[in-house]
């Protein structure tokens, strides 16, 4: 008789049998070296397999830019990433591309051209982004945010807040700025899994001064 695992195989692609390959965890199912995504982030929704073609657009090599996205991230259906390979120059009269298009416009084009270039796409932990969410090149999105579905990210979103719209504002925060702080020093996420999987009815429930006390003990 097979024992049942306490908890889910990070390297499983597809880890709920329930769901099939609508749901998959990210990290075993994307091979690009210019996107890191953390144990346990998932995506829910159509073609999982193909997110880094479908929902990471514009990620061209010569942009150099970056997709993180850490641990227990939760994915809906639609969401995107914007990538830096999307910014049309501003300088110039036309923010026509020039340069794509073959010819003594591919030579002009790029000896003229200045790479707009926000910088890499940070994500925490912990980050529920809700469907058809959209974010811009070059967003940091902290630990325990939650995207509302269809909101269009433009700026940085600080750890623990909600935000929602076009362009996304913040609706409420979810904590106080005291227990964000501490929020921030349990780290639940970088716990060894079975010390996690221990403690998921207070992480569930919220019991921020049992998470507190848990992080100070060795965990057998």
């Amino acid at each position: 008789m097979q024992i049942p695992s306490l908890h889910p195989d990070p390297n499983a692609p597809y880890p709920c049998e329930f769901a099939g390959n609508s749901i998959g965890f990210l990290k075993n199912l994307v091979n690009n070296a210019m996107i890191c995504i953390g144990d346990f982030t998932y995506y829910h929704g159509d073609a999982v397999d193909q997110f880094q073609e479908k929902n990471v657009l514009y990620h061209y090599p010569h942009c150099g830019d970056k997709l993180v996205i850490g641990r227990f991230c939760q994915i809906a259906n639609g969401t995107q990433f914007i990538m830096n390979g999307a910014i049309h120059p501003l300088h110039g009269v036309s923010t026509f591309p020039f340069d794509l298009f073959g010819g003594e416009w591919t030579r002009l084009g790029m000896e003229n051209f200045q790479v707009p270039n926000k910088g890499d796409t940070h994500v925490g932990n912990d980050v529920w982004f809700g469907k058809s969410a959209l974010i811009m090149p070059g967003i940091n999105i902290g630990n325990g945010a939650v995207i509302a579905a269809h909101s269009v990210v433009t700026k940085d979103v600080p750890a623990y807040a909600i935000v929602a719209g076009n362009p996304a504002r913040i609706v409420r925060m979810r904590y106080s700025d005291e227990d964000i702080r501490r929020l921030q020093e349990i780290a639940w996420w970088h716990w060894p899994i079975e010390k996690i999987t221990r403690y998921i009815p207070d992480i569930m429930q919220g019991n921020i001064d049992q998470l507190e006390q848990a992080k100070q003990q060795e965990y057998k």
